[in-house]
């Protein structure tokens, strides 16, 4: 026990100087937590208080600096620019320009910083500017000079041959001043991103006064005249014999302006970044070409091409020199850069002559029928059941474009029909009976004929086409002429009938007319409904429509005529016999017309004399004057007497629709009574009764 004590004993005297030891290192641990609590937290906190504050300093310091830089460039730029353009260095004013721009961009985009010195500077940089552009614009100006006719009517030839362009291509030295060079110029405008106005002015004065004239007028030759200081171009008049030049004389004219252009203007090259070319350079040509060739090659086509496509299949093998031509102009001017290399507009249309020729075939026959339609009706040629049709030359099938001529025949066989047995049909078996019908009717149907018979001739597609036109053709009778001739059908029973007969004749010849091509035409149509009998029971119906609506207004007219004729009945009654006799003939003849109006006369002048309630004659006067007043059918009376006088025209006229002063007193039964009674039965009678509802 006193050993183990023995032995603790020391090991506790050392802790507790440990434990003293500890104590004392908290105490100089707090006292030092005291000391960095109380003094070096505080100085830390002003260090960085001060460090943040240089640090904001330094930030605004660099800024101002780099703006004081950029206002340097700026100032810089300006005046580099100012004495280039005192030098007519336009090329380097115009990007020193473009640099000033950048450096004020940059400033006017920092947010947060705002000097009003940058408006001041906006406003400068913007005159300057325009400045440059105005002086650019008297070069240009110099450059190229337009001489245009005074008249603003520049589509005239005469006013056109007044045109002229002239380019200065190297423009005269004035005293000692430096002249700028057309490519400087050019390029100072690309640069500063008006070189595209300038060139579409100048490209649609191009088109008004050369280009378009040389389409539209064949007569106009380029004449091109070089001197020393100044190229010119103008037109002189030439005599031809046709209205319209051929596509090649066309694209011969244009080339030459187009390599005389090229030669002293367009060739020139600038450079226009951003544009997906190679090394953002590009010829005046290219530029010129984005503008103006849709325009003209819309015009080439349109006043060039289109007149060139033929009228007949026959010359469509001719047409290949207007191919080869076409393939060349578009060559020439990609060679020129004109045109990009996969620019073929001009030669897609050439090449595609067969359609052309189908659509232009098919308006015509489309034109041609409307014309027909639109004539007179009442212009006949008789047509009996033996009548001859000489239609169309037909190829054999199988033979190609060779055709074999057919004698004249009729619609039907001239000779007896075999049906087996001993059943014979008779020659004229379902032929129209002897009638008339319209020439422009029978005009149609050839035109028809003639159109199916080159459709048979040709290719799939133009046998399709020509095909379709002609089933358009027959329905465009079917809407245009009931349309267009609505108001005589309605009025002249004569023009019904002639059209009645009319949509007969057509509907027979649609019977066949599919049938007698079906097996000359290419197999496109052999294969399919090639007829055109499902317009038969259309155009049938169309005639006796017509037909019956006249019938029934003739025969109201008729019923309205013997309404008076008392039945016929007891015809061996005097008084029932003139009723009746009257209501049949309605003629008033002009001798008792004129009777009637003498009479009347009288009554007109002698009956206000009644009137007379005064002693004094002259004091009676306004009270015979006041007739009208007190005799209701006075008036009626007074018109009755006009039309004792009038002609239809006249009667017409005063009925006025129904809005007249003869409907004022009249009905227009009662009108048409007394125009019956007046006047002969004829188609004007007939007109002017329609007129009176």
């Amino acid at each position: 026990m006193t050993n183990k004590y023995s032995e603790f004993l020391p090991s506790m005297q050392s802790a507790e100087d440990l434990v003293a030891q500890v104590e004392g290192l908290s105490s100089n641990i707090d006292l030092l937590k005291a000391d960095i609590e109380n003094e070096v937290q505080r100085d830390l906190n002003v260090s960085v208080a001060e460090f943040t504050k240089l640090k904001q300093q330094l930030e605004r310091d660099t800024l101002v600096l780099s703006i004081l830089k950029k206002l340097q460039e700026f100032d810089t730029s300006f005046e580099k620019c100012s004495t280039a353009l005192l030098e007519k260095k336009y090329v380097t004013a115009a990007q020193q320009l473009e640099q000033a721009q950048k450096r004020l961009s940059s400033l006017e985009s920092r947010r947060g910083f705002e000097l009003k010195i940058l408006k001041a500077l906006g406003r400068e940089l913007m005159v300057q500017t325009q400045n440059v552009i105005y002086h650019l614009g008297q070069e240009w100006q110099k450059l190229i000079v337009w001489k245009l006719p005074p008249s603003k009517e520049s589509s005239s030839l005469e006013a056109v041959l007044l045109s002229e362009l002239h380019l200065h291509t190297v423009p005269p030295q004035e005293e000692d001043t430096a002249v700028p060079s057309i490519a400087a110029v050019l390029q100072a405008l690309a640069v500063l991103g008006e070189l595209h106005f300038k060139l579409k002015g100048f490209g649609q004065l191009l088109l008004q006064y050369i280009l378009k004239p040389l389409i539209s007028f064949p007569s106009l030759e380029p004449v091109t005249e070089e001197q020393p200081d100044v190229f010119i171009l103008r037109f002189k008049f030439q005599e031809l014999a046709l209205d319209k030049s051929s596509p090649m004389e066309v694209f011969d004219k244009i080339r030459l302006v187009f390599e005389v252009l090229h030669k002293h203007l367009l060739n020139v090259p600038v450079e226009q970044p951003g544009e997906g070319r190679k090394d953002g350079t590009v010829t005046l040509a290219e530029l010129l070409g984005e503008l103006l060739w849709e325009e003209l090659s819309d015009c080439l086509i349109q006043n060039c091409l289109v007149n060139s496509i033929p009228t007949d299949s026959s010359k469509l093998e001719q047409y290949k020199e207007v191919i080869e031509s076409t393939a060349e102009f578009e060559k020439a001017l990609k060679k020129m850069q004109f045109l990009k290399e996969d620019t073929t507009a001009l030669l897609k249309y050439a090449c595609n002559v067969n359609s052309h020729f189908a659509n232009k075939k098919c308006r015509d026959v489309i034109m041609a029928a409307r014309r027909l339609m639109t004539s007179e009706i009442h212009n006949t040629v008789k047509i009996t059941p033996d009548s001859s049709v000489t239609p169309p030359e037909l190829a054999d099938p199988g033979t190609g474009d060779h055709p074999k001529i057919h004698s004249p025949c009729s619609l039907l066989p001239s000779e007896t029909v075999n049906l087996g047995g001993e059943r014979r049909l008779h020659q004229f078996t379902l032929c129209l009976p002897p009638c008339r019908i319209s020439s422009s009717v029978q005009q149609l149907v050839e035109l028809a004929y003639h159109t199916l018979r080159e459709a048979s001739s040709s290719s799939d597609l133009r046998c399709v086409q020509l095909f379709n036109c002609v089933r358009n053709v027959f329905q465009l009778f079917y809407e245009v002429v009931p349309t267009y001739h609505k108001e005589n059908l309605q009025k002249l029973p004569q023009l019904a009938a002639i059209h009645h007969n009319n949509c007969m004749y057509i509907a027979q010849h649609l019977l066949t007319l599919g049938h007698q091509f079906r097996e000359r035409s290419p197999s496109v149509l052999c294969n399919e409904a090639a007829t055109f009998v499902d317009l038969v029971p259309g155009f049938r119906k169309l005639g006796v429509e017509c037909f019956l609506a006249q019938m029934r207004v003739q025969k109201g007219e008729i019923l309205e005529r013997l309404s008076s004729a008392r039945n016929f009945s007891n015809m061996d009654d005097g008084e029932n016999y003139h009723a009746a006799n009257k209501a049949i003939k309605q003629d008033i003849s002009a001798e008792d017309a004129e009777r009637l109006y003498s009479l009347c006369r009288i009554v007109l002048e002698e009956a206000p004399r009644v009137f007379t309630p005064l002693l004094e004659e002259a004091e009676n006067k306004r009270y015979q004057e006041e007739v009208p007043v007190y005799v209701r059918k006075w008036m009626t009376f007074k018109k009755l007497m006009i039309i004792l006088q009038a002609n239809l025209q006249e009667i017409v006229d005063q009925w006025a629709d129904g809005k007249g002063t003869l409907a004022e007193e009249f009905s227009a039964a009662e009108v048409k009574s007394l125009i019956r009674a007046l006047f002969q039965n004829t188609e004007r009678r007939a007109a002017a009764l329609a007129k009176i509802k």
